[in-house]
């Protein structure tokens, strides 16, 4: 089994602050991780070194088998399948969907002067029904809703037929139906064995896909735990990244986290 990500030592500095403290990681071709963390934990900031948008102050960043800042980052970014608010805030409001997966194909937004190829064309469609989104190919991104927007932005993610899928925070801002069905539909992209190997970001343990092979805690910049997912998401590591007292169990495939206190589980909470 190859290793696709590689972080050693990894540290990110901006002004007097430190963003990522000594950060280590480890990502092979098979695993489906998934990253969580309170907020100002550092998720995001790891999420754009590994994405090859952010250099690290210190430390050394392999990427399919090359070493950031010995390499072209633009002969890597299209190897690298990202779906972020960031990628999202780039779209103009006015662009066609089938325009915003299209153009992924030359890592741009916007259609200009582009000339795709036929397998190009056949490829976006594809993605696009798969996603769910086809019907939408002619609509201006602006218009969609906040669920189809993600479809939109996963599809294009998917575009270059990447090694790494990177999703930060995808069920974000989505109401509880838009965010089950994008689960669902997650879920079979990280179980399809020939999917790249994907990170997902997020906050709640409730949002973790089915299929997700491996965990990494972070907090305050640091990780405070990484492995297989049974091993990671148990009480006392939840607990310690949050600073908050939680019970924690997996029920269907499916996690769940909440709070305790003095031994006392919240009335209503999840039946284990």
């Amino acid at each position: 089994m190859s290793t696709v990500i590689r972080v050693d030592d990894v540290s990110v500095r901006r002004g007097g602050s430190l963003i990522l403290d000594r950060v280590s990681w480890t990502v092979d071709e098979a695993d489906r991780w998934v990253v969580i963390g309170p907020n100002g934990a550092g998720k995001t900031t790891l999420m754009r070194v590994i994405s090859a948008a952010m250099f690290p102050s210190s430390g050394e960043v392999s990427l399919l088998d090359e070493v950031m800042g010995r390499v072209d980052v633009f002969e890597l970014r299209p190897r690298i399948g990202v779906c972020s608010s960031a990628v999202a805030g780039q779209i103009p409001p006015e662009e066609r969907v089938r325009d915003i997966v299209l153009s992924a194909a030359y890592a741009v937004f916007g259609r200009w002067r582009e000339v795709y190829r036929p397998v190009d064309e056949r490829r976006a469609d594809l993605l696009m029904e798969d996603l769910g989104v086809g019907h939408l190919a002619g609509r201006a991104f602006g218009t969609l809703s906040e669920g189809e927007r993600k479809r939109v932005q996963i599809a294009r993610a998917l575009m270059t037929d990447p090694e790494v899928l990177i999703l930060d925070e995808p069920t974000a801002d989505l109401d509880l139906a838009g965010r089950e069905l994008l689960l669902d539909t997650l879920s079979l992209i990280v179980l399809e064995p020939r999917a790249p190997a994907s990170i997902m970001v997020t906050h709640h343990v409730e949002e973790i896909p089915i299929g997700v092979t491996h965990g990494l805690l972070m907090k305050q910049g640091r990780v405070t735990a990484a492995g297989p997912l049974e091993r990671v998401m148990t009480a006392p590591t939840l607990s310690a990244t949050f600073d908050l007292p939680l019970e924690v169990g997996c029920r269907g495939g499916r996690w769940w986290a909440q709070a305790t206190f003095g031994g006392r589980r919240v009335q209503g909470g999840p039946d284990r």
